[in-house]
């Protein structure tokens, strides 16, 4: 099975599973790949074309995964490389793809290529990362932050030099300046190839490059960027710790190894208030397949200048890229949550779950949003998150989209396992559990799989142009494709009634939420030419 050896996937819709809390097979709290392989026909009964795994590699856990001490293994808390193996062929054999998270910002600090560069300065490993002195004064050479807070630097006494590290000390920058980085990077990507997966999502890939002078960054001006500023990550612009244009040029290597395999599919995660630009340049012709950001991760509210907005950054110019989009992942509190108060939440998912369906780009659903699930509670003894605790409380960290996927009504764990899970499972998600919504026909469910296959029926939302549509007040409203093959969509973001009515020679393919004469609370239509 070949990914993209067509443009098939520009309409793709992909599931991402966040493998620690998906399915415990093992009875440790921590979910597996055999609970993967287990809950496949879950997914595949939905009718999306595929799932992105996040990091199941052997790791110290200091970011759950993103701190990669092997590039070419499985963790075992996780299971075997032949499990691995046996989730892809069943996921093959039901029509899915499989794509992996793939790290090439960093590693872990127990990784044997930095454990070898720490020892001297003339090692075989010596420029593997990244290394500087001390200013004369003993401070770090250059005055980049963390994103988890604090210096990008650290100090190592072995080299007598700071490493530099864009998020925690525990994951040392790679210098993918060095070619034979980049090599082993690409090595590596070969040996995923090799076991059959279809693609890799590209972690934090702006963060891939420094700049070799260590410019300092200047500060950001008040009132732009993050606000309010809860990191001094937030009080700077990255302009030199990050963004490089060297970056391109190895994502060209890469999708010279992604084309010798009869070309597979690659996405990049691409964080930043501004990164738009990057986005469109690194999915231009030769490189990637596709890119998203944080439009609506992070986004306080949904608007209809959000969504324009985010829209237009991908006109459809020839050799203009291709977008993707996610509202929630395991990264950002779940949408529905920073969207909608808690007695408006299942509306609100309904809402927006066409909402995704009717973007123009891939799409990405994440694990319990085809269940309208809240943002986990998670209390702070219980947290495990490295931001959050080291935060708290002004960022609540990304432990409460993390807990464990509900699969059953069954009091306290819901199935995902037999004993206390790793993060605790939310008192609210048992009742909205695979087993206590499937069958029922008006569940969020049942909704769920009917928007992924209205996006699979019309052409227009896989693959159609956008165009902004005049509607009153807050109102998202825009059309996909064009001619007969056209479809009008618009969508109540309020707990309000907005008086509009489906214009004269259109009718409805899919409402919810009651849309009709009026829109109210979180309706939504999506309409055909008569």
């Amino acid at each position: 099975m070949t990914a993209g050896a067509s443009d098939d996937w520009r309409g793709w819709v992909l599931y991402q599973i966040y493998p620690r809390s998906f399915q415990d097979t093992t009875g440790d709290g921590i979910g597996d790949l055999n609970g993967i392989a287990r809950r496949l026909e879950h997914i595949a009964g939905l009718g999306v074309d595929g799932v992105w795994l996040s990091p199941f590699f052997p790791s110290p856990m200091a970011d759950f995964g993103y701190d990669v001490a092997d590039y070419c293994g499985v963790d075992p808390m996780f299971g075997t490389l032949e499990d691995f193996d046996r989730l892809v062929e069943r996921a093959h054999g039901l029509g899915l793809k499989v794509v992996i998270d793939q790290v090439y910002c960093h590693t872990s600090d127990r990784h044997p290529w930095f454990r070898a560069s720490r020892e001297n300065r003339t090692g075989a490993h010596a420029d593997w990362y990244v290394w500087a002195d001390a200013r004369p004064d003993g401070s770090p050479p250059s005055n980049w932050q963390s994103v988890f807070g604090g210096p990008a630097w650290t100090w190592d006494a072995r080299r007598g030099q700071y490493f530099m590290h864009n998020f925690l000390k525990e994951q040392p920058q790679l210098n993918l300046h060095h070619r034979p980085v980049q090599d082993a990077l690409l090595d590596a990507a070969r040996f995923w190839l090799d076991r059959g997966v279809d693609g890799f999502r590209l972690d934090a890939l702006n963060f891939a490059m420094h700049d070799p002078a260590l410019t300092d960054n200047p500060p950001e001006p008040e009132g732009r960027g993050v606000w309010p500023r809860t990191r001094p990550f937030d009080f700077q612009q990255h302009i030199h710790n990050q963004s490089q244009p060297q970056i391109l040029g190895f994502l060209e290597r890469l999708r010279g190894v992604t084309d010798a395999y009869g070309g597979r599919f690659t996405v990049a995660e691409v964080p930043g208030e501004d990164s738009g630009a990057e986005r469109r340049a690194y999915t231009a012709p030769g490189r990637l397949n596709t890119a998203y950001g944080f439009d609506f991760l992070y986004a306080p509210e949904l608007t209809a200048a959000r969504v324009h907005a985010a829209m237009a950054e991908w006109p459809g110019a020839e050799g203009g890229g291709w977008p993707a989009w996610a509202f929630s992942n395991h990264d950002a509190p779940r949408a529905v949550s920073r969207w909608a108060p808690e007695a408006d939440r299942e509306a609100m998912q309904r809402m927006m779950t066409l909402l995704l369906m009717c973007l123009r780009g891939v799409v990405f659903l994440y694990q319990g949003e085809e269940l309208g699930l809240p943002q986990g509670e998670v209390p702070f003894e219980r947290l495990v998150d490295p931001e959050a605790i080291a935060n708290w409380p002004r960022t609540l960290g990304r432990d409460g989209a993390r807990t464990p996927m509900p699969w059953t009504g069954e009091i306290p764990w819901a199935g995902f396992s037999t004993v206390e899970p790793w993060l605790p499972v939310d008192a609210r998600h048992p009742g909205l559990s695979v087993a206590v919504q499937d069958g029922d026909a008006g569940s969020m469910l049942t909704l769920a799989r009917r928007l992924i296959a209205l996006r699979k029926t019309h052409a227009a939302l896989r693959t159609g142009a956008y165009r902004p549509v005049d509607a009153p007040g807050p109102l998202i409203a825009f059309e996909r494709g064009e001619g007969a093959g056209a479809l009008l969509c618009v969508f109540n973001p309020t707990g309000g009634t907005i008086d509009w009515a489906l214009p004269g020679g259109w009718r409805a393919v899919e409402a919810v939420n009651g849309a009709g004469t009026g829109l109210g609370p979180y309706a939504a239509v999506v309409a055909q030419p008569i």
